[in-house]
């Protein structure tokens, strides 16, 4: 059996950072992998000839971005796309009505007006909300403040559910009160044109990452921990598991002894989430100019309600929309065919006959990834901010969970990601260190 100082499991971004500030700082350390790849869900498709983020996409704001940083260092690419955190505006959108007739600037000024006015309510909503209430709950408190009309109250209300299932994949009755309580962005949104995955593949650099080594159980005692692979088993000191949610929850993944409190409850009250890429790229663009997104309201809108217009990447023309929450759950057999007809059944609505065939169609399929299991975790009803952190407490001074769904501040990102690999690492070592070192 080998033996190391650490066994990382995972080789995502958690992982990665976390093995790469342990490694620099003298510790022997091995990564185990499930994928044939690195990245987790940082995942990008080159096909056909064309840069496609499957998994993750932006940065969502780069105001003291650890990975805003580390991108940067490493020479990646970047191009300005604010407009991922589903805002009402801050950004040129084109809205169009139940009627598929486009906004008006001063209507689409006075919607996002009234969107502003809600989330002022929603706060105090939200403070004030049950441990248990949705997030359905706190913005029905938040619309009925307001005493509009039912009409002008339904146009928001759409709203609030789009964002919940663009933010966090998840209807607005299944998410917590508290689940977009991380919903804000600092400073710009970026993307990038040769591919997320640029950062785990520079991070790979120099590490001992076992690829396809299915990890099946983690056992720790005082003494370290025998993690079991499809491989034969380790054994380490330490260990630092990065698997995501879904895999967590999973029969398949065992940790023993079970986990403890206060990390065993936090875990069942996160979920994964079923949240899917559209993409869809055509021979000449038939939309509107000089805008970052598309949104329709109304009925129709209920699966096929945004559109980001991803051309400026790199020059083809572009659109990519999401199938997320009940939508990503209705099609999940689908075929790519069948997503990309329903999408343009939409789209035609808005435009008519400029709507060309796709030259071609990506649809991912987070939801039946077994090393993934959905696309990232989201707080259920009774959970409260304070899981995410809850969930990577040390365990026995040997085991020690990260990943996106562990970081409070601003969950299901790469930045949480980051952050939790460096924290996990800096657990392991008992001493901080900057998480520069993880690229520099």
């Amino acid at each position: 059996m080998e033996r190391f100082d650490t066994i990382v499991v995972g080789a995502g971004v958690a992982g990665l950072t976390a093995a790469r500030l342990l490694t620099a700082a003298g510790r022997r350390v091995v990564v185990l992998e499930a994928r044939d790849r690195v990245g987790g869900r940082v995942s990008t498709d080159r096909r056909f000839g064309l840069v496609t983020d499957m998994g993750a996409s932006w940065i969502h704001g780069i105001t003291d971005s650890p990975v805003a940083a580390a991108a940067d260092a490493l020479g990646m690419r970047t191009v300005e796309f604010t407009v991922g955190g589903y805002q009402p505006d801050s950004r040129p959108i084109a809205y169009y009505s139940p009627d598929a007739r486009r906004l008006t600037d001063a209507e689409a000024r006075a919607f996002a007006d009234d969107i502003r006015a809600v989330d002022v309510a929603l706060r105090h909503a939200i403070e004030e909300s049950a441990r248990d209430a949705s997030y359905r709950d706190v913005t029905e408190v938040a619309l009925a403040a307001q005493g509009w009309p039912e009409e002008r109250a339904q146009r928001v209300r759409e709203y609030l559910e789009h964002r919940s299932e663009e933010q966090y994949g998840a209807w607005i009755g299944d998410l917590a009160a508290h689940g977009l309580d991380d919903d804000a962005i600092e400073g710009d949104e970026v993307v990038f044109p040769d591919g997320y995955d640029m950062l785990p593949r520079q991070l790979v650099d120099g590490l001992d990452v076992r690829l396809v080594h299915v990890v099946s159980r983690v056992q720790w005692s005082g003494e370290g921990v025998v993690v079991t692979t499809d491989h034969g088993p380790f054994a380490a000191d330490s260990a630092i598991v990065t698997v995501p949610v879904g895999v967590l929850r999973s029969d398949d993944f065992a940790i023993e002894p079970p986990l403890p409190e206060p990390n065993a409850g936090a875990l069942g009250r996160l979920g994964m989430n079923a949240f899917e890429k559209v993409f869809l790229r055509f021979p000449t663009k038939f939309w509107d100019d000089g805008v970052y997104a598309i949104r329709q309201q109304g009925t129709e809108g209920r699966w096929w309600h945004s559109w980001y217009d991803l051309t400026a990447l790199h020059g083809v023309p572009t659109l990519l929309t999401f199938a997320a929450g009940p939508a990503a759950e209705a099609t999940r057999d689908w075929s790519e065919d069948d997503i990309a007809a329903s999408v343009l059944d939409q789209l035609r609505r808005l435009y008519g006959e400029r709507v060309e065939a796709p030259t071609s169609v990506h649809v991912t399929d987070w939801q039946d990834d077994p090393w993934s299991r959905g696309s990232y975790a989201y707080m259920t009803l009774g959970a409260s901010t304070a899981d995410h952190d809850d969930l990577a407490t040390p365990i026995g001074g040997v085991l020690h969970l990260a990943g996106e769904a562990t970081w409070t501040d601003d969950p299901a990102t790469v930045p949480a990601a980051m952050l939790s690999g460096h924290r996990a690492a800096e657990h392991v070592l008992g001493k901080a260190v900057p998480i520069r070192n993880a690229w520099s």
